[in-house]
């Protein structure tokens, strides 16, 4: 077992897509980033990996058919291995949690099982891509709730809009992901290009319009990134469904998902978390190349 083999089965170019998710959350109930929000966001890169690892384990007779060069039916990594680290992982996450407040640890069991019964049970069934909607708009609401103080009903509102927004592009992306290995769906990268273009609409449409010019200028162009990084190799699998291009199109999904969570915290007035959240764009793609983030 080599530190490659697992950086695959793990899908170590996603882990970008992850810390903005507590971030997001944690500006949309108007919180800094502080002590309780790294634990969530720690908490939710462990539960993100034990999904990742899980994930492997369940589909391993099915990738030894269409996907051979993966860890488990490659023989670089044992099934008991990434079983035995789905669930170190899991426990490693909801100890972070619980460290993040009570709040915080009831979302994540609720995360933890969510993950866990879509990888074992919903991922191949017509619930599946609602199941992993719910675990990154969970995601979000464990940024959200990682404080022992309790958010005002204004911004508990503002968090649900923003896991709303966060999910439905998960519940399009995973869509099409469902025909990354055969291809041949036109109407599901359609359905995600439509999805796309309506999230990108209604961050910009609710956004700080009392911030003034520079906050409405900085989530247009937030906005912006995260339709150019998800619409063209959306539209590319719409026209050619091929598996190739409707794989590129699942990775630039993921992908876009850093942009998005950039602009949800721009649009709740976090201005710096945006931009930070920016700086792991690069980095995002670059170990893309090397790693594939499905």
């Amino acid at each position: 077992m080599t530190a490659g083999a697992w950086a695959e089965l793990l899908r170590v170019s996603a882990l970008f897509t992850v810390p903005g998710d507590a971030l997001a959350g944690a500006a949309a109930v108007g919180r800094r980033p502080g002590r309780s929000t790294a634990l969530a966001a720690c908490a939710s890169l462990c539960l993100y990996e034990a999904g990742m690892a899980l994930n492997d384990w369940a589909d391993r007779d099915e990738d030894a058919v269409d996907r051979p060069h993966r860890p488990i039916p490659s023989g670089r990594i044992t099934p008991r291995a990434a079983l035995a680290a789905a669930g170190a992982l899991t426990a490693a996450g909801l100890a972070l949690a619980a460290r993040a407040g009570r709040p915080a640890f009831t979302v994540a069991t609720g995360l933890a099982a969510t993950v866990w019964a879509y990888d074992l049970r919903l991922k191949h069934t017509p619930a599946g891509p609602a199941a992993m909607a719910a675990a990154r708009g969970l995601d979000l609401l464990l940024g959200a709730t990682a404080t022992r103080t309790a958010p005002a009903p204004r911004a508990t509102r503002a968090a649900l809009t923003a896991a709303a927004l966060l999910s439905t592009h998960t519940y399009a992306v995973t869509t099409v992901s469902r025909h990354e290995t055969q291809g041949g769906s036109t109407t599901a990268p359609l359905a995600a290009l439509a999805a796309v273009a309506g999230i990108g609409g209604a961050v910009v449409r609710e956004g700080p319009a009392s911030r003034g010019a520079p906050a409405r200028i900085l989530l247009t162009a937030l906005t912006g990134a995260y339709l150019r990084t998800a619409v063209r190799p959306l539209a590319h699998a719409a026209l050619n469904p091929s598996p190739p291009l409707t794989q590129r199109a699942v990775g630039s999904g993921i992908r876009s998902m850093i942009p998005l969570q950039a602009a949800l915290a721009a649009r709740a007035g976090a201005t710096g978390t945006g931009l930070a959240l920016m700086g792991l764009v690069p980095l995002a793609r670059a170990l893309s190349r090397k790693v594939s983030p499905t």
